[in-house]
């Protein structure tokens, strides 16, 4: 019980005086998924768009994949992405393993199906919504998505603050393709499993402090986000 004292101690005081090393990863940390979750948006929000308002062969199975890989498990993404880059793959030749690319590269994997999918639903409601509106308009296929993208972006919002809750705590996926290499690709989720293992109780608390208070922070954003939506479309 002392030993857990002191450690919890040790964590505040890193806290407080913002240990350099305490920083450094979680700053990675927030790099690698805030640029993860930018790709994904990049490519989900008009992926998802397409599919709840195109009509063309295939849509229902990749409507029926994005649903399925929202939950797919993280290592098998990981192991994708490493037999990808790998010397003996067919991005090897980039040289990304072992990078911060290549943990942006497996959370964009993984997160984009989630941003595409609860997309989907949201402009497929919003279309609902607004279909005659848009007729009456003459408005062009073009013009509906980015119109309802648009129209949708508190709601779309909340999509991608799910996306990043997702990245910011995933640890499988970045294991395999980062490495937790010191100073280069460790992050909040892969540092706390290595110090609990070496027993820095102090470090893994005051990362595991941070990271609950972000992902706090991301849920009380998507409620403030939803209340928002609530207002602004009754």
């Amino acid at each position: 019980m002392t030993d857990l004292t002191a450690a919890f101690a040790l964590a505040l005081d890193m806290l407080l005086r913002f240990d350099p090393d305490l920083l450094e990863i979680v700053g990675l940390s927030l790099q690698v998924s805030l640029s993860a979750v930018g790709l994904a948006a990049l490519i989900g929000l008009p992926l998802g768009a397409a599919v709840a308002l195109f009509r063309f062969p295939g849509r229902l199975a990749i409507n029926a994949l994005l649903t399925a890989f929202m939950g797919l498990p993280p290592v098998v993404v990981g192991l994708i992405v490493y037999l990808l880059l790998s010397r003996a793959g067919p991005l090897g030749i980039l040289g990304l393993l072992f990078t911060p690319a290549a943990m942006i590269l497996a959370q964009c994997l993984l997160i984009t199906p989630i941003i595409a999918a609860l997309s989907a639903q949201t402009v497929a409601d919003l279309h609902e919504e607004y279909d005659e509106q848009l007729r009456s308009l003459a408005a062009g296929p073009g013009q509906t998505l980015v119109t309802l993208l648009w129209d949708g972006r508190f709601r779309l919002l909340t999509a991608i603050l799910a996306g990043f809750g997702r990245a910011v705590a995933e640890v499988g996926a970045v294991m395999i393709v980062g490495g937790n290499i010191n100073h280069a690709t460790r992050v909040m989720t892969t540092a706390i499993a290595l110090e609990t293992s070496k027993g820095n109780l102090a470090l893994a608390l005051a990362l595991g402090i941070i990271l609950i208070a972000l992902a706090l922070g991301v849920n009380l954003a998507a409620m403030a986000i939803r209340d928002a939506a609530r207002v602004r479309y009754g």
